[in-house]
């Protein structure tokens, strides 16, 4: 029995430690962590908005090419990607019209999403998802907070729609790691596997959310860096664009998790029920 309890008790004692530091973190960058998490999660839309400008007359033709669509339509499909993207991104950096923006690059992806046939590629489809969960996420952020003037009454009714759109955004945000998870027989794949399905599990059901989250921030940014590192490979190469897409829709995930630490996962969570236990 008493081997029971200090067995119990020892992992509750790191768990502690853990979720105390997780708040130290957020203490020391929470002034910035609000613009951080924004930069992060449209940092893919301000990427690919670039390419549509730099790259006006290869995207043209490529749709053009693939849809027979005619240089008109082609280009009105640029035209559309490059202004609501950047147009989007800029509202969502200064706070104004945010659903609006939201709606406009919500609109974005689901156009590419078609336009360039991700519909039947089931990696890419998990990770326009995972995307559209960061935006559900920002959506949510721009909402305020309903508060009662009477003490003890609750006001969750009040706030269902906030909190649905959090919920969803962490559910979505979960196909992005779905993405990450290889049938290798390796130890450190196995790992990495386990690792970051139990964080993703316990963001989506929101336990332990705010350590969770933050955990994965790291783990998703160290796995970043080291497999889409885009500047190493020549420009005149096709992988530099696909990695160069591949990082930034990853650091736009990494910003709606950012974005849990920094709100919460909303009341439709067990962090958030579990006080009234």
């Amino acid at each position: 029995m008493v081997y029971s309890a200090m067995d119990q008790v020892v992992p509750n004692e790191y768990l502690r430690k853990a979720e105390d530091f997780a708040d130290l973190v957020y203490k020391k960058t929470k002034v910035f962590l609000p613009t951080a998490s924004r930069l992060c999660l449209i940092s893919t839309f301000i990427e690919d908005g670039l390419r549509m400008y730099f790259q006006w007359t290869q995207q043209k033709e490529y749709m053009d090419m693939s849809w027979g669509c005619g240089s008109f339509l082609a280009t009105l499909f640029v035209f559309i990607n490059l202004v609501g993207q950047l147009g989007g991104c800029v509202l969502v950096i200064v706070q104004k019209q945010v659903p609006a923006a939201c709606g406009v690059l919500f609109f974005i992806v689901v156009l590419q999403t078609f336009a360039y046939d991700i519909l039947w590629d089931l990696h890419f489809l998990l990770r326009n998802l995972a995307l559209i969960g960061a935006l559900l996420l920002v959506l949510a952020d721009s909402k305020a907070e309903t508060r009662t003037l009477l003490a003890g009454v609750p006001t969750l009714d009040t706030n269902k729609p906030k909190n649905y759109l959090q919920l969803g955004g962490r559910i979505l945000l979960a196909f992005m790691f779905i993405t990450l998870i290889r049938l290798e027989i390796s130890f450190f794949q196995i790992l990495q596997d386990l690792f970051s399905s139990a964080l993703m599990i316990l963001v989506m059901i929101g336990y332990k959310t705010k350590l969770s989250a933050l955990l994965l921030v790291g783990f998703l940014s160290f796995l970043n860096f080291y497999h889409n590192a885009w500047w190493n490979v020549p420009s005149y190469k096709p992988l530099r664009d696909f990695l160069k897409y591949d990082f930034f829709q990853t650091f736009s995930v990494v910003g709606g998790l950012l974005m849990i630490v920094l709100r919460g996962p909303g009341g439709v969570s067990m962090d958030e029920h579990k006080k009234d236990w």
